[in-house]
């Protein structure tokens, strides 16, 4: 079995483990079954060891964009979290480790007067999932700033690739959808005045906690912007604010948002997804499309 194998190997090599942990501690909207095992490795030679085990590996680091099955996910989970989460600033360059948050990294370059990050102040990830999905804010994507990125492929080998060669496009990157675990990347940044850059990040977290639903476990933006378009507007243009399956909810605050009202599961989630995209599309003709990411074992 391939979960003693894992096990075995996180014993040797002194990677913390767990088995049959709960994903809805560590999913921003906190739903998700267990999965078999996590590891969480705190160097990149551990994360080497797993990978050259060909394990069935999913990578996570705050699961902000994430909804992970009820039955959870047969197979290993790599948490990026706290144990990898370095933030080091050398001169105009941001170098972080890919399970440090967003805010960590706009915070550090606050603290040395660097700006072009804060467009990324309060998105809640990390900045692994960030570049796996080119995520961004208010005018500015990780495309923008990303020198480049450390990844280490299935046979455990680590590589470098340049802003270039990570083809971001809208809520895509090069790694999307692939098997490669991103370690590391660099941020590409200007000096500037640090009273400016804070006022400028406070005054986004404020537009933040102004528009967005943050009081409810949500997993962000539900669904991808359309081509000449808004999935927000759209949502609230066919009656569907305040919509609910269970205990899963369209955002009465922001109908981009599918929030968590209680004890939700994936199963009302992804029913209350399915809803929304085919009423939208019967209303108005434009298909929506899920930002979120589907982990684990579902049904269909």
């Amino acid at each position: 079995m391939w979960t003693e194998t894992l096990i075995a190997v996180c014993r040797r090599e002194g990677i913390p483990f767990s088995e049959m942990e709960p994903m809805k501690a560590h999913t921003t909207f906190k739903i998700g079954g267990p999965a078999r095992v996590m590891a969480m490795p705190g160097t990149v030679g551990q994360i080497a060891a797993l990978m050259q085990g060909g394990f069935p590996l999913v990578f996570v680091g705050r699961g902000s964009n994430l909804l992970v099955a009820d039955a959870g996910i047969d197979g290993a989970v790599v948490l990026l979290g706290n144990n990898f989460s370095g933030v080091t600033a050398e001169g105009e360059v941001l170098v972080c480790e890919a399970g440090a948050s967003l805010s960590k990294a706009c915070r550090t370059a606050l603290e040395h007067g660097l700006s072009g990050l804060e467009f990324a102040y309060g998105i809640p990830g990390t900045v692994g999932g960030a570049v796996y999905m080119n995520a961004g804010a208010y005018g500015g994507e990780m495309k923008d700033v990303v020198l480049w990125a450390e990844h280490l492929d299935r046979a455990g080998r680590l590589h470098r690739l340049s802003g270039e060669e990570l083809s971001f496009s809208y809520r895509h990157s090069r790694y999307s959808g692939g098997e490669d675990c991103i370690v590391r990347a660099a941020f590409g940044l200007r000096p500037g005045d640090p009273g400016q850059i804070g006022a400028d990040m406070e005054a986004l977290m404020a537009k933040r906690r102004e528009k967005q639903p943050l009081e409810y476990p949500s997993a962000g933006s539900t669904f991808k912007r359309p081509a000449g378009g808004y999935a927000a507007e759209l949502i609230e243009r066919c009656g569907l604010k305040g919509f609910r399956v269970g205990d899963a909810m369209v955002s009465e605050k922001h109908s981009g948002f599918v929030v968590n009202c209680g004890e939700a599961t994936a199963a009302e989630v992804e029913e209350l997804m399915a809803a929304v995209a085919e009423r939208v599309l019967a209303q108005t003709g434009i298909q929506l499309e899920p930002e979120v990411r589907r982990l684990g074992s579902w049904q269909r």
